[in-house]
């Protein structure tokens, strides 16, 4: 409702409603743009959502499936948080320390890759659980997957407090990032200084890190082929975002991992 005050100076959830629905795109849905003019109308569509879409995927939005939209709800509350989960934040002190416990005793090797050593993993280990590029793993047989990548520019900052937010997004096409993060926001202990990192979309090249999945047609009828081949192998596991080539929010790999390993024991 804030978001909707600030475009259009109404309070009031009937209003608000009104307005969207005059906006809506109200045909068959074939691709994002399509989905979000049917979410929220013209107005939030080309304000908040058009511009960083394209900057973030590196193409139109009436060339990306409207899968990608989905996933953002949709509120007419003063809530401002981004998701209705009822418990939202990140662990006290990071992630570092919580796999630092887990991995107690836990032999960890680094910067190691597995397709140098395969055949010695595949020797060593009863199970595999593998989460690295699925198209990668069977040797490209069927064409390579597309993805989308980032890179970023880290600075540190004299003053204790660049944007007072943790995130930032850059909404409009002209400005080339997508969105800055100031990291002391995510777990605030009085830190001087402040370091951010600026995000910026990337093609993907092969050697950069791929970081989402294209879903569309052409790509997920691709993946289902190397799916098929997964399951004629049981000594490996795919997971995450590379390995089931699907766009994960953290709490859904976790719940991923959590009921894998459920079926496994």
């Amino acid at each position: 409702m804030w978001t909707f005050y600030q475009l259009w100076g109404t309070k009031n959830e009937d209003g608000v409603k009104g307005i969207i629905e005059s906006q809506k795109y109200k045909g068959k849905i074939t691709n994002l743009e399509e989905q979000a003019l049917s979410m929220v109308g013209k107005d939030v569509y080309e304000k908040l959502i058009k511009g960083y879409t394209e900057k973030q995927w590196g193409k139109k939005c009436s060339e990306l499936p409207p899968s990608i939209i989905k996933r953002l709800p949709v509120r007419y509350t003063w809530n401002n948080n981004y998701f209705n989960d009822t418990y939202q934040g990140i662990p006290k002190g990071g992630y570092t320390q919580i796999f630092e416990k887990l991995l107690e005793n836990v032999e960890v090797w680094t910067n190691t890759d597995f397709f140098e050593s395969r055949e010695f993993f595949e020797e060593i280990g009863e199970k595999i659980i593998y989460t690295g590029p699925i198209d990668k793993f069977f040797n490209f047989e069927f064409g390579k997957l597309e993805y989308r990548s980032l890179r970023w520019q880290e600075h540190k900052v004299g003053n204790d407090n660049f944007q007072g937010n943790a995130v930032v997004n850059y909404t409009d096409i002209d400005t080339p990032f997508t969105r800055i993060i100031e990291h002391k926001w995510f777990d605030y202990q009085n830190q001087k200084g402040s370091v951010i990192s600026v995000e910026y979309p990337a093609e993907y090249d092969g050697n950069n890190e791929p970081y989402y999945p294209i879903r569309d047609e052409e790509n997920v009828s691709r993946y289902q082929k190397y799916k098929e081949l997964t399951e004629k192998n049981d000594k490996y596991i795919f997971g995450g975002r590379l390995g089931t080539y699907a766009y994960y929010d953290m709490h859904q790999i976790v719940a991923q991992a959590l009921n894998t390993v459920t079926k496994l024991i």
